[in-house]
Parts: C-alpha cells; structure tokens; sequence
C-alpha cells in the first residue's frame, strides 16, 4: 500500500518539524513547503499554527494560504488544521482588543477562555460524538493542550441530505470546540503531535481517510 502523501503547510509558522515527524511516524510521505502545486496534489493538508490569531492570519495571507485551502476544499480534498491552524478557521478572532477576520470556513469567534488559570496548559479529556472518525477507538483518553482563546459555540447549520458536522468538546471554566469534522475539513484545537501514543492514533485515524 503506497504511503499518503500529506503536505505540511510551510507559512512561517514555528514547531512545525514536531508534527512533520509524527506525520512521518504513522505512515505518511511528509513534505513541508507551500508549493501550490505540492499542496493542491497532496493526499493531505496540514495546517498547523502557534501564536497569535492576528499574526497567523498575516503570515497565511502571505502565502496565499486561505486561497490555497479554498481550492483543496472545493475539490474534496482533506485539510486538517491544528490549534491556531484551526482557530483561524472561523470567522474571526477577538485576541487582546485585536479583531482580526478568519478564514471564514466556519462562522463563529474565537475568544478568550472564561477560565481563572490561562492558558489552558496540559492534559485534558474530550467528549466526541459517536460517528467521529479522528476519535474512533480514542474518545476516552487525555490530548494535550496549549492555549488561551478558542471558539465556544458552535454556529454552522446544515440542512438534510447534508450531513451535519461532528464536534468534539472539551472543559476548562467552560465548554470550548476541541475538534470539528465537516466534510474533507477537521481540526484539532490540542496538539497530536504532542499528545503521545493518543495522538499518534488520532493522526492514524485521519491518514486513513484520506
């Protein structure tokens, strides 16, 4: 069986060889550039993010990255975004008084967490719907996050025969969107890549549909 091939999205963002090995430890062919070509041939996308909402947006908009995400989606073709990767997903973040427009994949606001102790660091459990497919044989164990905002409602309506979203959940002073699968789009607002053997199975799970 041939490996998949999964493009790292290469847009300036830091820590991203963490999840290019452990791409590469599941099974995939792995490349980091933002190569229009390579991204819209790859089996897979990723997208990662650390930092502010504003400044990834800006370094994104650099590369064309939104435009490039476009057209993988409207082609069919699987992205997976991953912590600020995701935020910038959704329609906008408010971060420190900066409101910054989003992707716009997603309508909804990434905001501050209502929670006294920021940011939210460490290991945590998350609740997922049965037909998850990241999640499947995973739901129960413990993700490890990174962060301070993140989207807390949940705002796209779809209408029958379209399948409606699989949101995952997760606590800290308060729900919060710890992972979505809509289509050929997911994201995970923790880190797989930092989150052991629970991780690598979730980006095990992903490989596989693409």
């Amino acid at each position: 069986m041939t490996a998949p091939r999964v493009v790292v999205l290469d847009y300036g963002s830091g820590n991203v060889h963490s999840a290019v090995k452990a791409l590469e430890k599941v099974g995939a062919e792995v490349e980091l550039t933002a190569d229009r070509q390579a991204v819209a041939e790859a089996d897979g996308l990723l997208v990662p993010g650390v930092g502010a909402f504003s400044a990834v947006m800006a370094a994104l908009d650099s590369v064309r990255g939104g435009e490039l995400i476009d057209k993988r989606l409207a082609g069919g073709r699987p992205v997976l975004g991953i912590c600020v990767g995701m935020q910038v997903l959704f329609s906008r973040g408010i971060e420190r008084g900066t409101d910054t427009d989003g992707l716009g994949e997603w309508p909804g606001t990434v905001e501050e967490l209502q929670a006294d102790v920021l940011p939210h660091m460490g290991w945590n459990t998350v609740s997922a719907p049965p037909e998850s497919k990241l999640f499947e044989s995973i739901g129960d164990e413990r993700f490890y996050f990174v962060h301070s905002y993140a989207a807390q409602s949940w705002e796209l309506e779809v209408q029958p025969p379209l399948p409606a979203a699989a949101v995952t959940w997760a606590e800290h002073g308060g729900p919060f969107i710890a992972a979505v699968e809509n289509g050929p789009l997911a994201a995970t607002q923790f880190h797989p890549e930092k989150s052991g053997e629970a991780g690598m199975h979730l980006l095990e799970n992903w490989l596989r549909t693409l």
